[in-house]
């Protein structure tokens, strides 16, 4: 194969990932209003469905012009040697191949963040304004920001100097050591996420006691849970719309309730959602989950260990001298179509432990206390309550609302 031939693969898999993307998009648009079954009637009124209708209408278009940007973005910088000239330019600032991936990534990254911030701020303030949702302010917004970057700059850039210096020092035997660090790291952060990552944007605190807290500690009691991190979150400080999550693992196991959610939803409701969530953890979805994780960057970093050395990658993107980064840019767009296929097997395998921990909800507490609380949800979120099928396979982590209560009503209480 040659580098044209090989430039050519890449402008193939772009276009038609963008292709595909787009006529995904458009049917599910396409399905908007069409009738819903008996089991969602009651969700919205007529004045809130109209309502959700024109915001899945809204964020459709706005879907299209922001994808469209992002790939006329690249496609022009493939066409016109971008990436090439951003190479040569970063060769010249330093002989490091560190400094020089690290350079050359942090300008994309900040280029590609600063042409976004137009499309993010329009969303955040116009669309997600519009219809009640947006409860941040410019000031949340800017901090946020600068923090994603101080985040990114840190812990990115750390490790990628880290992934380039072992590259450095054991050729393409690289992909173990680099394996075990990235695998480390995986799990330190889900360790410790709640406590080193989520303060920097959001506050939690313990749970005050009263009805809410003892319901909870008595469900968990009754179910062999242990469970004495139980924290709200300050949602409210960005979105109306509400969440509950569980996160960490042994003693830092957390589960974390949004102020939002607590707001909308009763004490029945809530413990059925924490049930939910206890669910994930009892069924081991979680480890589950940071386990295939883990499997799937080894096998990505020795796909890539077999052809990181290869020149093809540079000249590919035009560049006349090799480069790690160079390189490793080129193998994230040929891979991006096994990654996709590994993403929609991924969302299968999300899907049914979904379906999993609501069973464990129904069956431990309450399925009409879990369904009430999935449709104030919907309700309170503008969800789509019928989407595509096809779009359901390709993009969705949890099953549509209707799937989910269809399986519970299987359940007696």
């Amino acid at each position: 194969m040659t580098a044209q031939s090989l430039f050519v693969v890449i402008i193939v898999i772009l276009v038609a990932g963008f292709m595909f993307n787009q006529a995904l998009s458009y049917l599910n648009f396409s399905w908007t209003g069409k009738m819903l079954p008996e089991i969602l009637s009651g969700i919205y009124d007529d004045k809130q469905y109209r309502q959700q209708q024109e915001y899945q209408r809204v964020n459709y278009r706005f879907g299209v012009i922001t994808g469209l940007f992002s790939f006329l973005l690249i496609m022009t910088m493939l066409l016109t040697g971008g990436f090439a000239i951003l190479d040569e330019w970063v060769r010249t600032v330093s002989d490091s191949p560190v400094w020089q991936a690290i350079l050359f990534f942090g300008i994309l990254g900040l280029a590609s963040d600063f042409l976004s911030v137009p499309f993010d701020v329009y969303d955040t303030f116009v669309i997600e304004q519009k219809f009640g949702f947006n409860t941040s302010t410019v000031k949340i917004y800017i901090l946020d920001k600068l923090k994603g970057w101080l985040l990114a700059g840190i812990i990115g850039g750390g490790l990628l100097a880290l992934i380039v210096w072992i590259y450095g020092k054991t050729g393409n035997m690289f992909w173990i050591y680099v394996w075990g660090v990235i695998t480390f790291f995986t799990v330190f952060i889900n360790y410790f996420y709640t406590v080193l990552i989520l303060p920097l944007f959001n506050k939690l605190t313990p749970l005050h006691e009263g009805e809410l807290r003892d319901a909870i500690n008595a469900f968990a009691l009754k179910t062999g849970f242990g469970l004495k991190n139980i924290y709200t979150m300050d949602g409210s400080k960005r979105s109306t719309k509400g969440n509950a999550y569980f996160s960490g693992f042994g003693k830092q196991k957390k589960i974390v309730l949004y102020d939002t959610l607590i707001a909308e939803q009763t004490t029945d409701e809530l413990v059925a959602v924490l049930a939910h969530e206890m669910g994930h953890y009892k069924h081991k979805h979680i480890t589950k989950g940071l386990i295939i994780s883990i499997i799937h960057t080894g096998v990505l970093l020795f796909i890539f260990s077999l052809i990181a050395g290869n020149p093809l990658l540079n000249e590919a993107l035009g560049a006349g001298m090799p480069g790690f980064h160079l390189g490793l840019l080129t193998f994230g767009i040929l891979y991006s179509p096994v990654s996709e296929l590994l993403g929609i097997a991924m969302n299968v395998v999300s899907r049914r432990h979904e379906f999993q921990a609501d069973a464990y909800a129904a069956k431990y507490h309450s399925s009409r206390c879990l369904q009430e609380a999935l449709k104030k949800l919907a309700s309170k979120n503008l969800s789509n309550l019928m989407p595509y099928p096809a779009y359901v396979f390709v993009h969705y982590s949890h099953p549509p609302l209707v799937a989910r209560l269809q399986a519970l009503q299987k359940f007696s209480t």
